[in-house]
């Protein structure tokens, strides 16, 4: 079995390569996650790293942010904008999973994997 080519051999992290050349990205532009990933250790991390992120902050998290004052810190950015963008993106691999082949991939070849989503994103957008 080979390596997936975006994960690091060592330390599975992704990596973008360059199409240029030179050494691969392994610092995204933006992230973008659901309401899950809103702690304040994930973004601790994202601001560290100089990842700009969107994530919603849950209605609790809200509420005791607002209930220390001015202990609780200052309200999340958030681009509702993107967020949209992201739901569409999580919303049309949900349904291209209902299609069994694409869920547990029975191609052994990419590009006849690529195929099978091909046809599976055809038939979605006549279904409209």
């Amino acid at each position: 079995m080979g390596r997936c080519p975006t994960t690091h051999p060592r330390h599975g992290r992704t990596r973008v390569v360059r199409l240029d050349g030179g050494r691969p990205r392994t610092r995204p532009d933006h992230f973008g996650g659901d309401k899950a990933y809103s702690s304040r250790r994930n973004r601790r991390y994202l601001r560290r790293r100089q990842i700009k992120h969107t994530i919603p902050e849950p209605g609790n998290q809200r509420a005791n942010r607002k209930r220390r004052g001015s202990r609780g810190g200052r309200p999340t950015g958030f681009d509702k904008t993107i967020d949209k963008r992201r739901n569409e993106v999580e919303r049309t691999i949900n349904a291209l999973e209902h299609f069994r082949a694409v869920a547990t991939r029975f191609d052994k070849r990419a590009y006849v994997f690529q195929g099978t989503v091909t046809v599976v994103a055809i038939r979605l957008w006549f279904r409209g």
